[in-house]
């Protein structure tokens, strides 16, 4: 009976599993799993990240001559170190000549042909991310047609409440005129119709002098000569508002496409990610993962510790076992 006892209980305690290896197997994946999870949480916020969208805008105007020069002016931040120009499929790349002392690159265009009278969009890069798109800046090509004529109705000097309209004529057949005020902040007007072409406006105001021209087109970034410019006067006051500190006035048909042509009122820098948050994100979890690491590692040796004191105590039983076997 002893015997028999004995050689069931040395079957049983051979058949187990060895301790060590059931417990130390758990406690080596914890860290690589942490590893993982800190290398995935910091991909993840470095693909969050976005770059404010930088400004763009021509110099010395949108409107060039054909076969002029041109600039276009990309601003990002202090920190880029690369600037791309979109248009057409193309890109035009761009870095700074003193990394870290500018936050703007200027891209020449000459001479201006049919071919580069487009859309045009900027980009930026810091490290390996790159901003969002810039709004977009058409520029477009003038002296490609016959140049047309424009009059005033009923006069180049008016009084404030008035109405006036601007007469575009071209002999050549199109469809599209443009009226355009002379002015940093000014946008183009639009009309579609047989010429002549006409630009209501009324009743006027202060804001509405200036120095204008018209254009005639076949396409939207493809213009003929200006016409002779014409001046209007609005003189007296009749109680009307100057609006001239607050913009264009309202327009009889304005444009749907984007002018950017001075760099009045551009931000000093734009503002980029919050790389401060970033890091503090970055090293607050780096230190709990560090942490995590060092009690697994305490853990782990306090397993060890209790494998081989139960391993000693397993040998002696089994050398028990084996001494009454031999009895």
């Amino acid at each position: 009976m002893p015997g028999l006892l004995g050689s069931a209980s040395i079957q049983l305690l051979l058949a187990r599993p060895p301790a060590r290896l059931v417990d130390s197997a758990m406690p080596s994946t914890l860290p690589s799993l942490l590893c993982l999870g800190l290398y995935l949480s910091l991909r993840a916020g470095a693909q969050n990240q976005t770059l404010s969208k930088p400004l763009i805008w021509a110099e010395p105007s949108f409107m060039v001559p054909n076969g002029a020069s041109v600039f276009v002016w990309c601003q990002g931040t202090h920190r880029a170190i690369e600037y791309q120009l979109h248009f057409e499929g193309l890109i035009t790349l761009e870095r700074p000549n003193a990394p870290g002392m500018t936050n703007k690159v200027k891209f020449s265009i000459q001479p201006m042909t049919s071919s580069t009278a487009t859309q045009y969009t900027c980009f930026y890069r810091t490290g390996e991310l790159w901003s969002e798109p810039s709004d977009p800046l058409d520029l477009v090509i003038t002296g490609m047609y016959d140049r047309p004529t424009l009059s005033v109705h009923p006069g180049p000097e008016v009084l404030p409440g008035e109405n006036v309209t601007f007469s575009c004529h071209l002999e050549t057949a199109t469809t599209t005129f443009f009226l355009h005020k002379e002015g940093m902040a000014s946008r183009p007007w639009r009309r579609v119709s047989n010429s002549p072409a006409a630009f209501s406006m009324g009743p006027v105001t202060t804001a509405h002098r200036g120095t204008y021209k018209c254009f005639g087109s076949y396409n939207e970034h493809m213009w003929s000569f200006p016409s002779e410019p014409v001046t209007l006067l609005v003189t007296g006051d009749a109680g009307v508002a100057d609006l001239a500190s607050t913009g264009q006035p309202p327009s009889p048909d304005s444009w749907e496409l984007h002018w950017s042509t001075t760099k009045k009122g551009l931000r000093k820098d734009l503002i980029p990610w919050d790389y401060t948050a970033e890091n503090l994100f970055r090293v607050g979890l780096g230190l709990l993962v560090l942490v995590a690491l060092m009690c697994l590692l305490a853990h782990t040796r306090l397993l060890r510790k209790k494998t081989k004191r139960a391993s000693s105590q397993e040998r002696r039983r089994r050398y028990r076992w084996q001494g009454a076997l031999d009895e």
